[in-house]
């Protein structure tokens, strides 16, 4: 077979498996970000008008009370709620591509009578 022949269309259902398990990962990309942000949120200083607050995962929790009303505790509980929908339906997609590609690269090798 020449290595310039055109290849075979993909199927329409091919592509949309594609496409579906495209956004999945996708989704999970964004739920990482979103975890990572996160992440560097716990382990970095705060504080307002110079005032240096340890970072919350790295030292005991015996923090002043102006620290724990520096925290922009609602961006942390955000980000964390953010993560889950994205991580979920994420997951789901990517499953749901993955076996819908392996049905269609089935379909289109399996002959036809």
């Amino acid at each position: 077979m020449p290595s310039n022949a055109p290849a075979a269309p993909e199927s329409p259902l091919l592509a949309r498996a594609r496409r579906t398990q495209a956004w999945g990962l996708g989704l999970l990309a964004v739920a990482g970000l979103l975890w990572a942000w996160f992440a560097v949120l716990l382990v970095t200083p705060y504080g307002e008008d110079g005032d240096e607050c340890p970072a919350l995962i790295a030292s005991e929790y015996a923090h002043a009370d102006d620290c724990v009303e520096a925290r922009d505790w609602p961006l942390l509980v955000a980000l964390l709620g953010g993560s889950v929908p994205c991580a979920a339906l994420g997951a789901g997609l990517s499953a749901s591509g993955g076996a819908q590609r392996r049905l269609a690269e089935h379909l289109d090798t399996a002959p036809r009578g």
